[in-house]
């Protein structure tokens, strides 16, 4: 056996249900891997079928699929290193997570899933059995535990493999983002390596599946926690590493490390890769949404921008008379700045039209919250008729505070087949727009500057459904809003739990009651973009009939 070993690392996208092209892109690294001379290309958990596939893989034919897929892949990658790539496995009757080693045509070894995760976005409980743990398997000479995943979580399975004689922890993750995450997960793996005494490398998956976002950023720690090898965040890459052993274990030469940005770029960046990879993956190549000349709007644009360039947005202002000349002066402002198209289309004649229509029916009620929704649902129905005759997805532009207590018009302005900003409360939408504005990356396709115009950001928000309204008029300042937001729902707290944070009894409750009785709209609203363990989808899931209360 060599004192040296080199590793493949391959940070890749997989896309779900893309048997052969996933495989194609296993295929490419193995080689990359080989021209660099490794011992062991390693991708990441469940590569082979794409992450998460929900209910997917538990269909006979799709799962049957993905496993002759990987005995094609050991076949087609014989001549030259090791390739290890995660894909499901039967086991008699029982589906597995698994983590399947190829070596000489064949494969030599394959590693099940432990711990299942049954939280959050996970529920693999159901569709996954829970194996043993397992021992280290070898290639040239080296012997390497990998748990997966979850299974490197729990000091168990680690434990396991160092008592049993491996010498390298290698660990395929589909770890999706949520903010503050990698702190999270740099921090667990110390923990393993101090309590193993080995090296630890942690292969992420990265790019975007319906709400989720993974974010790669795989790392390599040695023995004592330093950090021997950084990549990046949120984009595809192949490193390689080299392993010396020292005479008294392994080591991981020292290699890049990439650079960590703040939680503001991370959340930024999650979201022009969701969108770009919802986009690109259901095969949309152009958006369109509505353009109000508020800041929802305008930062959902900006991300759009960035994330499949300029050329590929229609921006729609769609005035009432009710639309206030600023607004239509800053949505042609903002338009203009990024480059995008920018069309006009007033709603004055349809919404008199269906005034009228209604008016027989209507006689002897006074106007009210519903005069409000019919502009809104006129909105929706010609955008929804744009998306269908151009052949351009439509954009929804809700944040978390408005989708939290239905300050929002179903199949109005929650028409749209995306949200990218659907986990973003409304204050953080003000500094994600001054975070933008002040910063550009080389990820992004839209302008540098300030894009988004300054009076768009200051401007008191109004959904300008009738004269001098503002959103403070339903609903607490946004300030005092999303803290109890956060509470209620972040931290699955109680009124009380409000009460002591200093906000007022009666507020709190207030909020609640909207909280509960907007989930039939919650039910009904477009994916979005996950960035807090509190998203709305899988992270939080509430009965839509629901007469509890805090009684607090």
């Amino acid at each position: 056996m060599s004192d040296r070993f080199r590793l493949t690392l391959a940070q890749l996208n997989a896309t779900v249900g893309d048997i052969e092209g996933n495989a194609e892109k296993a295929r490419r690294a193995w080689q990359q891997g080989r021209d660099a001379g490794a011992d062991l290309v390693a991708l990441p958990e469940m590569f082979i079928t794409g992450y998460n596939t929900q209910d997917l893989v538990r269909k006979p034919v799709f799962h049957q699929h993905a496993i002759a897929a990987i005995d094609q892949l050991a076949r087609d990658c014989a001549d030259g290193p090791a390739l290890a790539i995660g894909g499901p496995w039967l086991e008699g009757a029982e589906l597995h997570n698994a983590y399947h080693i190829l070596q000489g045509g064949q494969v030599s070894r394959r590693v099940l899933k432990h711990h299942l995760p049954n939280e959050t976005v996970f529920d693999e409980v159901r569709l996954y059995g829970s194996a043993p743990i397992g021992g280290p398997y070898a290639v040239d000479g080296l012997r390497i535990g990998s748990p997966i995943c979850e299974d490197a979580w729990h000091e168990d399975v680690t434990e396991t493999l160092e008592e049993t004689g491996a010498e390298l922890l290698l660990i395929p993750n589909g770890s999706p983002y949520y903010r503050n995450k990698m702190e999270t997960r740099q921090n667990l793996m110390v923990s393993r390596v101090i309590e193993t005494g080995l090296p630890l490398v942690y292969l992420n998956l990265v790019g975007a599946q319906d709400d989720q976002v993974f974010d790669g950023g795989s790392f390599v720690l040695n023995p004592g926690g330093e950090l021997a090898l950084q990549m990046p965040l949120f984009q595809e890459a192949i490193a390689h590493l080299d392993l010396v052993d020292t005479g008294t274990g392994w080591r991981a030469e020292k290699g890049d490390l990439a650079p960590l940005p703040d939680a503001w770029e991370q959340d930024y960046n999650a979201m022009v890769l969701s969108l770009r990879d919802y986009m690109g993956k259901t095969g949309f190549k152009k958006v369109l949404l509505g353009l109000s000349g508020g800041i929802d709007s305008a930062i959902v644009a900006t991300i759009a921008a960035d994330a499949i360039g300029a050329d590929n947005v229609r921006c729609v202002m769609l005035p009432s008379e009710y639309t206030s000349q600023a607004s239509l002066d800053d949505a042609k402002a903002l338009a203009e700045n990024l480059g995008c198209s920018y069309d006009f289309v007033s709603i004055s004649q349809s919404r008199q039209a269906v005034t009228e229509t209604l008016a027989p029916l209507f006689e002897g009620h006074a106007p009210d919250l519903t005069e409000e929704n019919i502009q809104s649902r006129l909105r929706g129905l010609l955008l929804m008729a744009m998306s269908n005759k151009f052949g351009e997805m439509l954009l929804t532009t809700g944040n978390k505070s408005e989708v939290a207590v239905g300050y929002a018009t179903i199949y109005g302005d929650m028409a749209g087949g995306y949200n990218p900003i659907k986990d973003l409360y409304k204050t953080r939408v003000f500094e994600t727009c001054r975070w933008r504005n002040a910063n550009h990356r080389d990820w992004m396709m839209g302008p540098e500057g300030a894009v988004i115009p300054e009076n768009i950001i200051t401007k008191p928000p109004s959904a300008e459904l009738r004269d001098d309204q503002k959103d403070s008029d339903s609903l607490p300042d946004y300030p005092v809003l999303d803290a109890i937001l956060e509470i209620l729902v972040d931290q699955d707290g109680s009124i009380e739990d409000c009460v002591r944070a200093g906000f007022d009894r009666d507020v709190a409750k207030r909020v609640e009651h909207l909280i509960y009785i907007s989930e039939y709209k919650r039910f009904q609203s477009a994916p979005g973009t996950r960035l807090t363990k509190g998203a709305f989808w899988l992270d939080r899931r509430y009965p839509i009939v629901n007469r509890w209360r805090d009684p607090g």
